[in-house]
């Protein structure tokens, strides 16, 4: 049967229809996403223009505009009179990602305004409810809920530029995150992380948020690196 799309919530990954693109292909796009960062369509997996359509309910052009759109992103690859198919990180491309988020996320961090009461506790909010999924051990949901945390402070930065390439950056990682967080240490120094850099943040001090935001960046790097070394697949 046909689903048909609806829009999403705003705290999702992916959430925002791309400007200049239909209604129709923007909830193409955003689906994709959500389906590209759960793990439901797997790095190298093919995507059939025809079978997409019918299970999104609309035609192939909008499947066609926000495929086209998802390359230019780095989500999807394309191959001429072949087709798309979910992008696979090389280990290159993986260190090229790490290597801009390191360039890009103290400049954000450090243009953060010190925030009012009702914005820092929307940040705690966000992070109880990675500690909520980390609790019941859904995976899915804490990496989900990770990026909501994680862009509920780089959102509030006025850099509108570097904070959308960031969205980037790790929306295209985000699939690989889910091997990292299958260590119950791996899970506990997460919430760790988040807590301390939520007490910088309640006291202003951004340089201290740089710094643990870079601690916090090494360990998903090394943790996820260690699958793309060796040659393993998301499941």
């Amino acid at each position: 049967m046909a689903r048909q799309l609806t829009p999403r919530s705003s705290s999702s990954v992916g959430d925002e229809k791309p400007i200049g693109m239909g209604r129709a292909a923007g909830q193409v796009v955003i689906e994709l996403e959500r389906m590209i960062v759960s793990g439901e369509l797997l790095p190298g997996q093919p995507i059939r223009q025809e079978s997409m359509a019918e299970r999104l309910g609309v035609s192939r052009l909008p499947i066609r505009e926000g495929l086209r759109h998802l390359a230019a992103e780095g989500l999807v690859s394309h191959v001429p009179n072949v087709g798309y198919t979910v992008a696979r990180l090389e280990q290159s491309e993986f260190d090229q990602i790490y290597l801009m988020r390191a360039a890009l996320e103290p400049s954000v961090l450090r243009s953060l305004p010190h925030l009012a009461a009702t914005d820092l506790e929307d940040v705690r909010a966000a992070g109880a409810e990675v500690t909520a999924a980390a609790g019941r051990t859904d995976l899915l949901e804490m990496r989900l809920r990770n990026h909501d945390f994680h862009f509920a402070m780089f959102d509030r930065s006025p850099l509108r530029l570097v904070v959308a390439e960031l969205r980037r950056l790790w929306t295209m990682a985000m699939p690989y995150h889910a091997v990292y967080l299958f260590d119950p240490e791996a899970r506990k120094r997460v919430l760790a992380e988040h807590d301390a850099m939520i007490e910088a943040l309640a006291v202003g001090d951004n340089e201290r948020l740089v710094t643990l935001m870079a601690e916090h960046r090494q360990g998903g790097e090394s943790g996820t690196a260690m699958v793309l070394q060796a040659g393993g697949t998301l499941t």
